[in-house]
């Protein structure tokens, strides 16, 4: 077998004249690095043997064909080697991005070893990247900047916007003095000249009409305590006395009460839901509140319509719970619902704005929804209103569900005359405002009890220290002295346990009342209050220690 032939030297160079054609020409930048042994380690530094005309002008660095690394770049070079060495020992080609500091240039490199691994050569092609980079840099910043500026208008949106809120509660701060004022001048007008008509009339001797007066005096000061009583609930202050109840069983006598209320054009349904839980609620408060929803439905209805009130249990999820802005668990709704014309959105957002009201000037305090908001909140519950303009509104109360014992009404005494009062009853009255200690004094002493005075915490503890024997305890919750009534009434339990205690305040200070918790044997009674309210439950309380 003959040896092969010698291969043809024309055919060997148009070969190399194609390759080096090819180098030359490619956009791209190209060279060919080999490592060699340095000062700083084995394989620790390459130099340039090949490179093409574009590498200058990617990379920035004219003649690197015969370039050592290290005299190159300095400080930076540790990077290069740390890269194409990997490549190098492992075989394994990459591509990254990475930036030439000596020329400030960005580049998009990829590297593979040249085979065999003895010649320690690695070859490199790689691109200037630098305006993209750049322009993807810009956007960035520009992604920053407009964050920056959202941001910024966001927060001067909040500011906005809590400037908008500090102004509506100075409005709503406003109208609500203003219709104080005006309700309440309304009402001492009535009384202040009540009483100087019957002043007038005592003078005169005309006896026969001081009745007169005296019963339109009464009115304006029952109306001025009903209004107080709307403020109250309003800020949810009253003083509320929750049972065990299940609503279901107030709804049939309150349900007839409604249609004597709104009358015969006015069709009343009642909806009862079965099996309905149990809530911890004011049950006198929450007919009020009904009352007044239902008063609203009929005067939605000038033409008639129907009433609905409805019960129902709901169980409220996280999702549910935070659109209805409560926890989450279980409610007892009652909503009650009528067919009239409706609430336009602008009108929805300020129902519950206290003394808001789409009335005629006259017809309405704007009292009525807010303070059934009010009772909602401080029943821990919350209020919903649903309408839409030509297909009615809906108003649901929603009551947390109470998972003890429904309380079972019993009749109570019947009122109390001064004939029931048999004996000797000591009653302590403490009150910082001399003219209640007085009618209370008097209204007392009508039954046949002996009243002790006193008006401040300090002076009522100076009374039963000096060793008098005290049936029943009136006190006010709210009094100087650095005593509260709550204090006092605890402290007089300490000389006699089976003291009776009637707390009687302005507004429900439940801190001082504990939140609500009192004792038994102590019972709560809201100013203003009729005398023949304050008798009854004294006489109960102090009938009931001899029980």
């Amino acid at each position: 077998m003959s040896d092969p032939s010698p291969p043809d030297p024309s055919v060997i160079a148009a070969a190399q004249l194609r390759y080096r054609t090819l180098f030359e020409e490619m956009d791209e930048g190209f060279c060919v690095i080999e490592f060699f042994d340095g000062p700083h380690g084995p394989l620790s530094d390459y130099i340039h043997i090949e490179a093409n005309a574009a590498y200058a002008r990617h990379a920035g660095i004219e003649n690197v064909v015969g370039q050592k690394l290290r005299e190159m770049v300095g400080e930076e070079a540790d990077a290069w080697v740390e890269r194409y060495g990997g490549v190098l020992r492992t075989g394994q080609p990459i591509r990254f991005e990475q930036e030439l500091v000596r020329t400030g240039r960005h580049l998009a490199l990829s590297a593979f070893r040249i085979e065999p691994p003895e010649l320690k050569q690695v070859a490199v092609l790689f691109q200037d990247v630098t305006e993209r980079k750049a322009f993807e840099q810009a956007q960035r910043t520009l992604h920053e900047t407009l964050e920056a500026r959202v941001q910024q208008a966001l927060d001067e949106r909040g500011q906005i916007e809590e400037t908008l809120r500090h102004a509506q509660k100075m409005e709503a701060v406003g109208q609500l003095t203003g219709g104080l004022a005006h309700d309440f001048n309304n009402l001492l007008g009535g009384i202040a000249g009540a009483f100087e008509m019957i002043e007038t009339r005592l003078a005169q001797g005309r006896l026969q009409e001081v009745e007169r007066y005296l019963a339109a005096g009464q009115g304006a000061a029952r109306r001025a305590a009903a209004l107080t009583h709307r403020l109250l609930a309003f800020s949810r202050r009253q003083t509320l006395s929750p049972d065990a109840i299940v609503i279901n069983r107030l709804l049939p006598d309150f349900s007839e009460l409604v249609r004597r209320t709104v009358g015969p054009s006015i069709e009343v349904e009642t909806v009862l839901s079965a099996g309905l839980w149990t809530a911890l609620v004011d049950a006198n408060q929450l007919e009020s509140a009904l009352l007044n929803l239902c008063i609203n439905a009929r005067d939605a209805m000038p033409d008639g319509g129907t009433i609905t009130i409805e019960t129902g249990n709901k169980w409220l999820d996280h999702r549910a719970a935070r659109e209805h802005n409560l926890d989450p668990g279980q409610y007892v709704t009652v909503c009650v619902s009528d067919t009239g014309a409706g609430i336009d959105k602008a009108t929805l957002e300020r129902v519950f704005d206290p003394f808001f009201t789409t009335k005629p000037i006259g017809q309405g305090t704007g009292l009525g929804l807010s303070m059934v908001y009010g009772f909602a909140r401080q029943s821990n519950g919350h209020v919903r209103i649903y309408s839409e303009v030509g297909q009615g509104t809906m108003v649901c109360l929603y009551l947390p569900r109470h998972f003890g014992e429904e309380v079972v009404e019993v009749a109570g005494p019947p009122a109390p005359t001064p004939a029931h009062a048999e004996g000797l009853w000591r009653v302590l009255v403490v009150d910082d405002e001399p003219t209640v200690r007085m009618l209370v004094v008097d209204s007392l002493t009508e039954f046949g009890c002996v009243c002790l005075e006193a008006a401040d915490g300090p002076s009522a503890l100076e009374t039963l220290r000096g060793g008098k024997a005290v049936d029943l305890l009136i006190t006010d919750v709210g009094l100087p002295g650095g005593l509260n009534g709550r204090q006092v009434a605890d402290a007089a339990r300490a000389f006699n346990p089976e003291m009776s205690v009637l707390f009687i305040t302005g507004y429900a200070e439940n801190a001082a009342l504990n939140h609500g918790h009192i004792e038994r044997g102590m019972e709560v009674l809201t100013k203003p209050f009729a005398l023949a309210d304050l008798t009854t439950r004294a006489v109960r309380l102090l009938e009931g220690r001899r029980a």
